[in-house]
Protein backbone atom coordinates (compact mmCIF):
# COMPACT_ATOMS: atom_id res chain seq x y z
CA UNK A 1 0.00 0.00 0.00
CA UNK A 2 2.44 2.43 0.67
CA UNK A 3 4.56 1.57 -2.39
CA UNK A 4 1.49 2.22 -4.60
CA UNK A 5 0.59 5.72 -2.51
CA UNK A 6 4.67 6.75 -3.50
CA UNK A 7 4.60 6.17 -6.82
CA UNK A 8 1.17 8.30 -6.89
CA UNK A 9 2.67 11.16 -5.36
CA UNK A 10 5.84 10.87 -8.10
CA UNK A 11 3.72 10.64 -10.95
CA UNK A 12 1.80 13.98 -9.95
CA UNK A 13 4.59 15.74 -9.21
CA UNK A 14 6.16 14.99 -12.91
CA UNK A 15 3.18 16.19 -14.35
CA UNK A 16 3.18 19.41 -12.04
CA UNK A 17 6.63 20.27 -14.02
CA UNK A 18 6.13 18.89 -17.47
CA UNK A 19 7.82 15.82 -16.76
CA UNK A 20 6.73 12.02 -17.54
CA UNK A 21 7.88 9.12 -15.24
CA UNK A 22 8.49 5.81 -16.42
CA UNK A 23 5.79 4.09 -15.42
CA UNK A 24 5.83 0.86 -13.12
CA UNK A 25 6.45 -2.20 -14.47
CA UNK A 26 3.29 -4.44 -14.12
CA UNK A 27 2.45 -7.93 -13.63
CA UNK A 28 0.76 -9.61 -16.52
CA UNK A 29 -2.24 -10.52 -14.14
CA UNK A 30 -2.80 -6.83 -13.11
CA UNK A 31 -2.38 -5.79 -17.04
CA UNK A 32 -5.35 -3.15 -18.22
CA UNK A 33 -7.87 -4.25 -20.43
CA UNK A 34 -7.48 -3.43 -24.32
CA UNK A 35 -9.45 -0.13 -24.94
CA UNK A 36 -12.35 -0.59 -27.05
CA UNK A 37 -12.16 0.94 -30.36
CA UNK A 38 -14.60 4.29 -31.23
CA UNK A 39 -18.37 3.72 -32.72
CA UNK A 40 -18.11 3.55 -35.88
CA UNK A 41 -19.65 7.09 -37.66
CA UNK A 42 -23.97 6.83 -37.88
CA UNK A 43 -24.17 6.61 -42.05
CA UNK A 44 -25.25 9.19 -43.52
CA UNK A 45 -29.80 9.28 -44.51
CA UNK A 46 -30.16 8.51 -47.95
CA UNK A 47 -30.91 11.97 -49.83
CA UNK A 48 -34.71 12.03 -50.13
CA UNK A 49 -33.65 13.78 -53.85
CA UNK A 50 -32.01 11.09 -54.69
CA UNK A 51 -28.18 11.02 -56.25
CA UNK A 52 -26.94 14.12 -58.38
CA UNK A 53 -27.85 13.88 -61.87
CA UNK A 54 -25.05 13.95 -64.49
CA UNK A 55 -25.47 16.78 -66.91
CA UNK A 56 -25.22 15.76 -69.97
CA UNK A 57 -22.92 18.46 -72.82
CA UNK A 58 -24.90 21.10 -74.00
CA UNK A 59 -25.84 21.06 -77.71
CA UNK A 60 -24.08 23.55 -80.30
CA UNK A 61 -26.43 26.77 -79.88
CA UNK A 62 -27.26 27.71 -83.58
CA UNK A 63 -28.77 31.06 -83.93
CA UNK A 64 -31.50 31.71 -85.94
CA UNK A 65 -30.22 32.40 -89.74
CA UNK A 66 -32.73 35.69 -91.06
CA UNK A 67 -34.37 35.66 -94.47
CA UNK A 68 -32.33 37.42 -97.08
CA UNK A 69 -34.73 39.52 -99.17
CA UNK A 70 -34.02 42.52 -102.54
CA UNK A 71 -35.33 46.12 -101.31
CA UNK A 72 -35.69 48.76 -103.66
CA UNK A 73 -32.44 50.68 -105.31
CA UNK A 74 -30.31 47.42 -104.45
CA UNK A 75 -30.44 47.66 -100.72
CA UNK A 76 -31.04 43.85 -99.33
CA UNK A 77 -32.58 43.16 -96.20
CA UNK A 78 -32.08 40.48 -93.46
CA UNK A 79 -35.44 39.74 -91.33
CA UNK A 80 -35.63 37.45 -88.50
CA UNK A 81 -39.05 37.53 -86.97
CA UNK A 82 -39.55 37.44 -83.00
CA UNK A 83 -42.67 37.48 -81.76
CA UNK A 84 -42.15 37.08 -78.42
CA UNK A 85 -42.21 40.75 -77.33
CA UNK A 86 -43.62 43.66 -79.15
CA UNK A 87 -40.30 45.25 -79.82
CA UNK A 88 -38.55 45.69 -83.36
CA UNK A 89 -34.47 46.68 -83.55
CA UNK A 90 -33.48 47.78 -87.07
CA UNK A 91 -29.78 48.03 -88.23
CA UNK A 92 -28.68 49.99 -91.17
CA UNK A 93 -25.38 49.01 -92.09
CA UNK A 94 -23.34 50.52 -95.15
CA UNK A 95 -19.87 49.64 -95.91
CA UNK A 96 -17.55 52.46 -95.58
CA UNK A 97 -15.54 53.22 -92.59
CA UNK A 98 -12.80 54.98 -91.28
CA UNK A 99 -10.68 52.57 -93.31
CA UNK A 100 -12.13 54.65 -96.47
CA UNK A 101 -10.75 57.81 -94.53
CA UNK A 102 -8.90 60.20 -97.52
CA UNK A 103 -5.52 60.91 -96.91
CA UNK A 104 -5.26 63.88 -94.48
CA UNK A 105 -8.73 63.30 -93.72
CA UNK A 106 -8.76 60.51 -90.75
CA UNK A 107 -12.04 60.87 -88.86
CA UNK A 108 -13.89 62.45 -91.74
CA UNK A 109 -16.46 58.79 -91.80
CA UNK A 110 -16.98 58.98 -87.81
CA UNK A 111 -17.94 62.65 -88.23
CA UNK A 112 -19.72 61.97 -91.42
CA UNK A 113 -22.33 59.65 -89.04
CA UNK A 114 -22.16 61.88 -86.25
CA UNK A 115 -23.69 64.58 -88.38
CA UNK A 116 -26.74 62.37 -89.80
CA UNK A 117 -28.88 63.11 -87.24
CA UNK A 118 -28.42 66.41 -86.92
CA UNK A 119 -31.45 67.56 -88.20
CA UNK A 120 -33.23 65.20 -91.32
CA UNK A 121 -36.05 65.24 -93.44
CA UNK A 122 -38.29 68.18 -92.42
CA UNK A 123 -36.85 68.16 -88.72
CA UNK A 124 -33.97 70.07 -87.31
CA UNK A 125 -31.77 68.44 -85.03
CA UNK A 126 -34.09 69.24 -81.71
CA UNK A 127 -37.24 68.56 -83.84
CA UNK A 128 -35.54 65.02 -84.49
CA UNK A 129 -34.76 64.53 -80.88
CA UNK A 130 -37.76 65.10 -79.24
CA UNK A 131 -39.53 63.20 -81.88
CA UNK A 132 -37.50 60.06 -80.97
CA UNK A 133 -38.10 60.91 -77.49
CA UNK A 134 -42.01 60.72 -77.81
CA UNK A 135 -41.89 57.43 -79.21
CA UNK A 136 -39.94 56.20 -76.45
CA UNK A 137 -37.49 54.53 -79.47
CA UNK A 138 -33.46 55.11 -79.17
CA UNK A 139 -31.58 55.91 -82.26
CA UNK A 140 -28.16 55.76 -82.73
CA UNK A 141 -25.70 56.34 -85.71
CA UNK A 142 -21.60 55.77 -85.81
CA UNK A 143 -18.88 54.52 -87.57
CA UNK A 144 -15.99 51.62 -87.54
CA UNK A 145 -13.42 50.44 -89.57
CA UNK A 146 -14.97 48.51 -92.14
CA UNK A 147 -18.51 50.08 -92.16
CA UNK A 148 -21.27 52.31 -90.97
CA UNK A 149 -24.18 51.47 -88.86
CA UNK A 150 -27.18 53.40 -87.96
CA UNK A 151 -29.50 51.39 -85.09
CA UNK A 152 -33.09 51.90 -84.00
CA UNK A 153 -34.93 50.29 -81.30
CA UNK A 154 -38.62 50.79 -80.91
CA UNK A 155 -42.04 49.29 -79.67
CA UNK A 156 -43.61 47.40 -82.12
CA UNK A 157 -46.71 49.96 -82.37
CA UNK A 158 -44.69 52.98 -82.42
CA UNK A 159 -42.50 50.89 -85.65
CA UNK A 160 -43.59 52.87 -88.65
CA UNK A 161 -43.35 56.32 -87.47
CA UNK A 162 -40.26 55.53 -85.63
CA UNK A 163 -38.71 53.67 -89.14
CA UNK A 164 -39.94 56.70 -90.98
CA UNK A 165 -37.02 58.98 -88.47
CA UNK A 166 -34.64 56.41 -89.35
CA UNK A 167 -35.37 56.98 -92.72
CA UNK A 168 -34.81 60.60 -92.83
CA UNK A 169 -31.41 60.26 -91.13
CA UNK A 170 -29.84 57.69 -92.87
CA UNK A 171 -31.59 59.00 -96.39
CA UNK A 172 -32.30 62.87 -96.16
CA UNK A 173 -29.66 64.37 -93.78
CA UNK A 174 -29.50 68.10 -93.57
CA UNK A 175 -26.31 69.08 -93.09
CA UNK A 176 -26.66 72.24 -91.59
CA UNK A 177 -23.60 74.93 -90.98
CA UNK A 178 -24.94 76.41 -87.54
CA UNK A 179 -24.84 72.14 -86.60
CA UNK A 180 -21.98 71.47 -88.05
CA UNK A 181 -20.06 74.06 -86.57
CA UNK A 182 -21.06 72.88 -83.14
CA UNK A 183 -20.73 69.28 -84.01
CA UNK A 184 -17.26 69.88 -84.80
CA UNK A 185 -16.10 72.08 -82.06
CA UNK A 186 -16.90 69.33 -79.53
CA UNK A 187 -15.29 66.61 -82.05
CA UNK A 188 -12.11 68.29 -82.00
CA UNK A 189 -12.39 69.03 -78.17
CA UNK A 190 -12.97 65.30 -77.52
CA UNK A 191 -9.72 64.50 -79.62
CA UNK A 192 -7.95 67.32 -77.46
CA UNK A 193 -9.13 65.40 -74.23
CA UNK A 194 -8.23 61.63 -75.64
CA UNK A 195 -4.67 62.26 -74.66
CA UNK A 196 -5.69 62.62 -71.16
CA UNK A 197 -6.89 59.13 -71.21
CA UNK A 198 -4.05 56.57 -71.23
CA UNK A 199 -5.72 53.59 -72.56
CA UNK A 200 -7.13 55.40 -75.18
CA UNK A 201 -3.91 57.06 -75.55
CA UNK A 202 -2.16 53.03 -75.62
CA UNK A 203 -5.24 51.90 -78.15
CA UNK A 204 -4.12 54.53 -80.29
CA UNK A 205 -0.28 54.56 -80.48
CA UNK A 206 -0.82 50.22 -80.56
CA UNK A 207 -2.47 50.47 -84.03
CA UNK A 208 -0.17 53.09 -85.50
CA UNK A 209 3.01 51.05 -84.85
CA UNK A 210 1.61 47.89 -86.28
CA UNK A 211 0.21 49.07 -89.27
CA UNK A 212 2.30 52.21 -90.12
CA UNK A 213 1.06 55.93 -91.25
CA UNK A 214 -1.48 56.63 -94.27
CA UNK A 215 -2.71 53.14 -93.90
CA UNK A 216 -6.60 51.80 -93.41
CA UNK A 217 -6.03 50.67 -90.26
CA UNK A 218 -2.95 53.13 -88.90
CA UNK A 219 -5.20 55.50 -87.37
CA UNK A 220 -8.35 55.75 -84.48
CA UNK A 221 -11.77 55.74 -86.12
CA UNK A 222 -12.71 58.81 -84.28
CA UNK A 223 -9.48 60.71 -86.81
CA UNK A 224 -6.19 62.18 -85.43
CA UNK A 225 -6.58 66.46 -84.50
CA UNK A 226 -4.04 67.84 -86.83
CA UNK A 227 -6.67 65.79 -89.51
CA UNK A 228 -10.39 67.37 -87.84
CA UNK A 229 -8.75 71.03 -87.87
CA UNK A 230 -8.56 70.63 -91.99
CA UNK A 231 -12.30 68.70 -92.29
CA UNK A 232 -15.04 70.69 -93.49
CA UNK A 233 -18.46 70.31 -94.56
CA UNK A 234 -18.45 70.19 -98.05
CA UNK A 235 -15.93 67.24 -97.18
CA UNK A 236 -18.73 65.84 -94.96
CA UNK A 237 -21.34 65.78 -97.73
CA UNK A 238 -19.00 64.34 -100.65
CA UNK A 239 -18.42 61.72 -98.17
CA UNK A 240 -22.08 60.71 -97.26
CA UNK A 241 -22.90 60.82 -100.74
CA UNK A 242 -20.50 58.68 -101.87
CA UNK A 243 -20.53 56.13 -98.65
CA UNK A 244 -24.54 56.09 -97.34
CA UNK A 245 -25.92 54.70 -100.54
CA UNK A 246 -28.30 51.94 -101.23
CA UNK A 247 -26.48 49.69 -103.10
CA UNK A 248 -23.98 49.42 -100.33
CA UNK A 249 -26.64 49.18 -97.70
CA UNK A 250 -27.97 46.05 -95.55
CA UNK A 251 -31.04 46.52 -93.78
CA UNK A 252 -31.37 44.38 -90.88
CA UNK A 253 -34.73 44.17 -88.69
CA UNK A 254 -35.26 41.58 -85.85
CA UNK A 255 -38.25 41.47 -83.58
CA UNK A 256 -42.31 41.28 -83.42
CA UNK A 257 -42.71 42.16 -87.30
CA UNK A 258 -43.71 40.53 -90.51
CA UNK A 259 -41.91 40.07 -94.12
CA UNK A 260 -44.66 42.50 -95.94
CA UNK A 261 -44.54 45.18 -92.79
CA UNK A 262 -41.21 45.29 -93.26
CA UNK A 263 -41.10 45.72 -97.14
CA UNK A 264 -43.65 48.06 -97.40
CA UNK A 265 -41.83 50.18 -94.75
CA UNK A 266 -38.33 50.32 -96.70
CA UNK A 267 -40.86 50.90 -100.70
CA UNK A 268 -42.66 53.80 -98.40
CA UNK A 269 -39.62 55.87 -96.50
CA UNK A 270 -36.98 54.79 -98.77
CA UNK A 271 -38.26 54.06 -102.21
CA UNK A 272 -36.51 57.54 -102.96
CA UNK A 273 -33.51 56.81 -101.64
CA UNK A 274 -30.61 57.24 -104.39
CA UNK A 275 -27.16 56.66 -104.87
CA UNK A 276 -26.84 58.98 -108.16
CA UNK A 277 -25.15 62.75 -107.62
CA UNK A 278 -21.54 60.80 -105.65
CA UNK A 279 -18.84 62.07 -106.37
CA UNK A 280 -17.07 61.03 -109.31
CA UNK A 281 -13.95 59.02 -108.25
CA UNK A 282 -15.11 59.88 -104.59
CA UNK A 283 -16.75 56.19 -104.04
CA UNK A 284 -14.74 54.03 -101.59
CA UNK A 285 -14.35 50.46 -102.76
CA UNK A 286 -17.01 48.52 -103.59
CA UNK A 287 -18.01 45.10 -101.66
CA UNK A 288 -15.79 42.12 -103.30
CA UNK A 289 -12.74 44.73 -104.82
CA UNK A 290 -9.45 43.90 -103.64
CA UNK A 291 -8.95 45.70 -99.85
CA UNK A 292 -5.86 47.67 -99.96
CA UNK A 293 -3.14 46.20 -98.17
CA UNK A 294 -3.75 46.62 -94.06
CA UNK A 295 0.23 47.46 -93.26
CA UNK A 296 2.51 50.01 -95.50
CA UNK A 297 4.67 47.97 -97.78
CA UNK A 298 7.79 49.16 -96.19
CA UNK A 299 6.45 49.93 -92.46
CA UNK A 300 8.70 48.27 -90.09
CA UNK A 301 6.82 48.20 -86.08
CA UNK A 302 9.44 49.54 -84.10
CA UNK A 303 10.16 47.01 -80.86
CA UNK A 304 9.45 48.83 -77.51
CA UNK A 305 7.91 52.27 -77.71
CA UNK A 306 7.01 54.74 -74.69
CA UNK A 307 4.64 57.45 -74.31
CA UNK A 308 5.52 59.77 -71.47
CA UNK A 309 3.07 60.61 -68.74
CA UNK A 310 5.24 62.52 -65.73
CA UNK A 311 4.03 61.59 -62.55
CA UNK A 312 1.04 59.31 -63.94
CA UNK A 313 0.25 56.41 -60.59
CA UNK A 314 -0.16 53.72 -63.23
CA UNK A 315 0.91 52.59 -66.60
CA UNK A 316 -0.80 51.44 -69.66
CA UNK A 317 1.13 48.54 -70.93
CA UNK A 318 0.53 46.61 -74.10
CA UNK A 319 1.69 43.67 -76.75
CA UNK A 320 0.72 44.14 -80.31
CA UNK A 321 0.81 42.02 -83.51
CA UNK A 322 -0.44 41.57 -86.70
CA UNK A 323 -3.49 39.75 -86.29
CA UNK A 324 -6.11 37.53 -88.99
CA UNK A 325 -8.87 38.66 -91.12
CA UNK A 326 -12.90 38.03 -89.22
CA UNK A 327 -13.10 35.84 -92.76
CA UNK A 328 -9.88 33.80 -91.68
CA UNK A 329 -11.00 30.31 -90.88
CA UNK A 330 -8.63 30.01 -88.13
CA UNK A 331 -10.42 32.84 -86.20
CA UNK A 332 -12.78 31.03 -84.55
CA UNK A 333 -10.32 28.60 -83.15
CA UNK A 334 -8.08 31.27 -82.13
CA UNK A 335 -10.92 33.17 -79.75
CA UNK A 336 -11.13 29.96 -78.20
CA UNK A 337 -7.45 30.37 -77.39
CA UNK A 338 -8.22 34.37 -76.72
CA UNK A 339 -10.60 33.31 -74.16
CA UNK A 340 -8.32 31.11 -72.01
CA UNK A 341 -5.79 33.96 -72.30
CA UNK A 342 -7.03 37.36 -71.84
CA UNK A 343 -10.53 36.71 -72.87
CA UNK A 344 -12.02 36.30 -69.54
CA UNK A 345 -11.78 37.03 -65.80
CA UNK A 346 -10.61 33.56 -65.02
CA UNK A 347 -8.02 33.92 -68.02
CA UNK A 348 -4.18 33.73 -67.42
CA UNK A 349 -3.05 37.08 -67.61
CA UNK A 350 -6.02 38.77 -65.23
CA UNK A 351 -5.36 35.93 -62.70
CA UNK A 352 -2.06 36.63 -62.74
CA UNK A 353 -1.54 40.42 -62.92
CA UNK A 354 -4.85 40.99 -60.61
CA UNK A 355 -5.49 37.83 -58.96
CA UNK A 356 -1.67 36.86 -57.90
CA UNK A 357 -0.12 40.25 -57.63
CA UNK A 358 -2.39 42.62 -57.41
CA UNK A 359 -1.01 45.25 -59.71
CA UNK A 360 -3.95 45.94 -61.46
CA UNK A 361 -7.74 45.60 -61.98
CA UNK A 362 -7.78 43.95 -65.02
CA UNK A 363 -5.46 42.40 -68.32
CA UNK A 364 -7.19 41.73 -71.07
CA UNK A 365 -6.20 40.54 -74.58
CA UNK A 366 -8.29 40.38 -78.26
CA UNK A 367 -7.98 39.65 -81.57
CA UNK A 368 -10.01 42.54 -83.80
CA UNK A 369 -12.93 41.29 -86.00
CA UNK A 370 -12.20 43.61 -88.99
CA UNK A 371 -12.20 42.97 -93.04
CA UNK A 372 -8.56 43.34 -93.69
CA UNK A 373 -5.66 41.34 -91.54
CA UNK A 374 -6.63 42.72 -88.07
CA UNK A 375 -4.40 43.03 -84.54
CA UNK A 376 -3.94 41.30 -81.74
CA UNK A 377 -3.20 43.15 -78.00
CA UNK A 378 -2.86 42.65 -75.00
CA UNK A 379 -3.44 45.08 -72.61
CA UNK A 380 -3.20 46.10 -68.58
CA UNK A 381 -3.18 49.16 -66.62
CA UNK A 382 -1.18 48.32 -63.97
CA UNK A 383 0.49 50.47 -61.09
CA UNK A 384 3.89 52.65 -61.91
CA UNK A 385 6.08 50.61 -59.77
CA UNK A 386 5.44 47.38 -61.25
CA UNK A 387 5.28 48.09 -65.00
CA UNK A 388 8.51 46.26 -65.71
CA UNK A 389 7.73 43.45 -63.81
CA UNK A 390 4.02 43.27 -65.00
CA UNK A 391 5.32 43.13 -68.63
CA UNK A 392 8.02 40.34 -68.17
CA UNK A 393 4.88 38.58 -66.81
CA UNK A 394 2.71 39.36 -69.35
CA UNK A 395 5.26 38.11 -72.08
CA UNK A 396 5.47 35.38 -70.34
CA UNK A 397 2.34 34.28 -70.48
CA UNK A 398 2.23 34.73 -73.90
CA UNK A 399 4.92 32.81 -74.21
CA UNK A 400 3.66 29.86 -72.44
CA UNK A 401 0.75 29.94 -74.92
CA UNK A 402 2.15 29.96 -77.28
CA UNK A 403 4.76 27.41 -76.94
CA UNK A 404 1.93 24.80 -75.12
CA UNK A 405 -1.37 26.14 -76.02
CA UNK A 406 -4.31 25.15 -73.57
CA UNK A 407 -5.06 22.45 -70.78
CA UNK A 408 -8.13 20.03 -71.11
CA UNK A 409 -9.89 21.73 -68.39
CA UNK A 410 -9.18 25.39 -70.22
CA UNK A 411 -10.40 23.86 -73.18
CA UNK A 412 -13.91 23.08 -71.67
CA UNK A 413 -14.32 25.91 -70.12
CA UNK A 414 -13.59 28.47 -72.99
CA UNK A 415 -15.80 26.06 -74.88
CA UNK A 416 -18.52 26.37 -72.56
CA UNK A 417 -18.13 30.16 -72.61
CA UNK A 418 -18.41 30.38 -76.26
CA UNK A 419 -21.92 28.44 -76.30
CA UNK A 420 -22.97 30.99 -73.45
CA UNK A 421 -21.46 33.94 -75.22
CA UNK A 422 -23.30 33.02 -78.46
CA UNK A 423 -26.38 32.92 -76.67
CA UNK A 424 -25.90 35.80 -75.37
CA UNK A 425 -24.93 37.69 -78.24
CA UNK A 426 -28.55 36.73 -79.53
CA UNK A 427 -30.78 37.01 -76.74
CA UNK A 428 -32.14 40.18 -77.25
CA UNK A 429 -33.09 41.81 -80.69
CA UNK A 430 -31.69 44.79 -80.42
CA UNK A 431 -28.50 42.17 -79.89
CA UNK A 432 -29.68 40.81 -82.58
CA UNK A 433 -29.86 43.15 -85.07
CA UNK A 434 -26.41 44.65 -83.75
CA UNK A 435 -25.09 41.49 -84.30
CA UNK A 436 -26.51 40.96 -88.00
CA UNK A 437 -25.61 44.14 -88.70
CA UNK A 438 -21.40 43.69 -87.96
CA UNK A 439 -21.24 40.35 -90.26
CA UNK A 440 -22.90 42.35 -93.04
CA UNK A 441 -20.39 45.47 -92.50
CA UNK A 442 -17.68 42.65 -92.52
CA UNK A 443 -18.99 41.17 -95.60
CA UNK A 444 -19.25 37.93 -93.73
CA UNK A 445 -22.45 35.60 -94.35
CA UNK A 446 -25.72 35.54 -92.31
CA UNK A 447 -25.23 32.23 -91.48
CA UNK A 448 -21.05 32.63 -90.08
CA UNK A 449 -21.43 32.46 -86.60
CA UNK A 450 -23.83 29.05 -86.27
CA UNK A 451 -20.55 28.01 -88.18
CA UNK A 452 -17.79 29.69 -86.28
CA UNK A 453 -19.42 27.85 -83.03
CA UNK A 454 -19.87 24.43 -84.46
CA UNK A 455 -15.95 24.76 -85.25
CA UNK A 456 -14.88 25.86 -82.34
CA UNK A 457 -17.29 23.57 -80.28
CA UNK A 458 -15.35 20.49 -82.47
CA UNK A 459 -11.97 22.05 -81.36
CA UNK A 460 -8.91 19.77 -80.46
CA UNK A 461 -5.72 20.02 -77.76
CA UNK A 462 -3.72 19.58 -80.59
CA UNK A 463 -5.25 22.20 -83.45
CA UNK A 464 -5.41 24.44 -81.13
CA UNK A 465 -1.77 24.21 -80.13
CA UNK A 466 -0.65 24.44 -83.67
CA UNK A 467 -2.81 27.85 -84.10
CA UNK A 468 -1.28 29.03 -80.82
CA UNK A 469 1.88 30.98 -82.41
CA UNK A 470 -0.48 33.41 -83.64
CA UNK A 471 0.21 35.33 -79.45
CA UNK A 472 3.89 34.77 -79.71
CA UNK A 473 5.40 37.76 -78.21
CA UNK A 474 8.53 37.60 -80.30
CA UNK A 475 8.44 40.36 -83.06
CA UNK A 476 5.64 42.17 -80.71
CA UNK A 477 5.46 45.40 -80.61
CA UNK A 478 5.91 46.45 -76.76
CA UNK A 479 3.44 49.89 -76.30
CA UNK A 480 3.99 51.90 -72.98
CA UNK A 481 2.18 54.72 -71.74
CA UNK A 482 3.39 56.27 -68.21
CA UNK A 483 6.01 58.00 -66.33
CA UNK A 484 9.68 57.59 -68.34
CA UNK A 485 11.41 58.64 -65.24
CA UNK A 486 10.21 55.76 -63.23
CA UNK A 487 9.69 53.19 -65.84
CA UNK A 488 12.63 53.25 -67.41
CA UNK A 489 15.27 51.62 -64.63
CA UNK A 490 12.66 48.67 -64.51
CA UNK A 491 12.88 47.86 -68.62
CA UNK A 492 16.58 47.73 -67.82
CA UNK A 493 15.73 45.25 -65.37
CA UNK A 494 14.12 42.88 -67.61
CA UNK A 495 16.34 43.15 -69.96
CA UNK A 496 14.44 45.52 -72.54
CA UNK A 497 16.58 48.39 -73.96
CA UNK A 498 15.32 52.02 -74.75
CA UNK A 499 12.40 52.87 -76.15
CA UNK A 500 10.93 54.97 -78.51
CA UNK A 501 8.90 58.62 -77.68
CA UNK A 502 5.66 58.31 -79.51
CA UNK A 503 3.47 61.69 -78.24
CA UNK A 504 -0.24 61.20 -77.65
CA UNK A 505 -1.24 61.30 -81.59
CA UNK A 506 0.53 58.27 -82.24
CA UNK A 507 3.21 60.09 -83.84
CA UNK A 508 7.11 59.13 -83.02
CA UNK A 509 8.75 62.24 -81.50
CA UNK A 510 12.46 62.97 -83.15
CA UNK A 511 15.39 63.41 -81.39
CA UNK A 512 16.70 66.52 -80.75
CA UNK A 513 19.50 67.50 -82.20
CA UNK A 514 22.81 68.52 -80.73
CA UNK A 515 23.85 72.19 -81.21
Amino acid sequence: MRARNAGALIALLAAAVGCEPKAPAQSPARAEAPQKAPPAAAAQPADPLGPKPELPKPEPFTPPAPVVLDGPNGIKVWLLERHALPIVAVSISVASGSADDPKGAAGLAHITADMLDEGAGQRSAVELSSAINDLGATLSVGARADGSVAALSVLKKNFDKAFSLLADVVARPRFEAKEWKRVSELWQNDLRKRGDDPTRVSALVSTAALYGPGTPYGHPVEGLLADAKSIGLPAVKAFYKAAWRPDRAVISVVGDITRDEVMQAIARDLGAWSGKGAPAGAAPADKGAPAAPAAAPAWKPPRLLLVDRPGAPQSVIAVVREGVTASDPRRPLLQLINTALGGSFTSRLNQNLREDHGWSYGAASAFSETKRPGVFVARASVVTEATGPALKEMLAELAKMADSGLTRDELAKVQAQDRADLVSAYETVNRTALRLGTLARLSLPETFDGAASQARQQATLAGLAELARAVDPKGATLVLVGPRQEILPQLQTIGLGEPEAWDVEGQPIQPKKAP
